[in-house]
């Protein structure tokens, strides 16, 4: 049997100017505050955005934006995310609240289809979405899914997370999926190690992010959010390699 959603999918992005996987293979460099900065600098700067969090084992940006309890999508032909502090925000955390979403296998590639398949976005500039740690089969079928998508990449200065990321960024080659560029996140002791790397995998480095002793205390609260670095950093970056915005 053909499985119809592929093509509701589609259907349900095709109002969606831009649509920008946050991506890096592995779990704790920083996608979900790249994602949750990055849309709100984009909606600050006046464009439609919606967010999507697609971690279903540990959601946290409905934390990151601070949403109230009680938020919870309505039905009309589909599924219509609430507005967030002005995103459209979507996440498997309205369902599953503070447990982990207990999936595995194939049943974490149907939930990511089935979601994308159910969610309505209608009009949009930028649809950003937190992908989920790990190159997994259920990743990248995701991505594929996507039209037209130009991935987002992230990555600490870590040994270990520049060896996943190559391994993603050759995955999403075979695809292929578009590269628009590498954000360097939780940055110390500037240097040069990544941005020779990252230039070597023929990947645009767009910059770095310093890490920020403070970050965690505007946590859940938007206004704060965007008056950090790190949001300001996240939206440069972005900024000067996706114009026009």
């Amino acid at each position: 049997m053909i499985d119809p959603r592929p093509g509701v999918i589609a259907e349900r992005l095709s109002k969606v100017k831009n649509i920008v996987p946050v991506s890096g293979g592995k779990g704790g460099i920083g996608k979900s505050v790249v994602s949750a900065c990055l849309s709100l600098t984009l909606r600050e700067a006046g464009k439609s955005v919606g967010l999507l969090d697609l971690d279903f084992t540990s959601p946290t940006l409905h934390v990151l934006l601070g949403m109230e309890k009680g938020t919870f999508p309505k039905e009309d032909g589909g599924i219509l995310p609430p507005e967030v502090h002005g995103i459209r925000f979507m996440t498997m955390a309205y369902f599953s609240g503070n447990n982990p979403a207990p999936l595995r296998g194939e049943d974490f590639s149907n939930a990511m289809v089935e979601l994308l398949a159910i969610t309505r976005w209608e009009e949009l500039d930028y649809l950003i979405v937190d992908m989920p740690p790990g190159i997994t089969d259920a990743t990248l079928d995701t991505i594929r899914l996507l039209p037209n998508a130009q991935t987002l990449l992230a990555t600490t200065p870590s040994s270990l997370a520049l060896e996943t990321l190559r391994r993603l960024v050759r995955m999403l080659r075979e695809i292929p999926v578009g590269i628009i560029g590498l954000i360097e996140n939780m940055v110390r002791h500037p240097g040069a190690v990544v941005r020779r790397e990252t230039e070597a995998m023929g990947v645009p480095y767009l910059g770095s992010v310093g890490f920020d002793e403070g970050f965690e205390e505007a946590v859940g609260d938007p206004r704060r959010l965007l008056r950090t670095e790190v949001a300001a950093s996240v939206f440069r970056h972005f900024a000067a390699r996706a114009q026009p915005l």
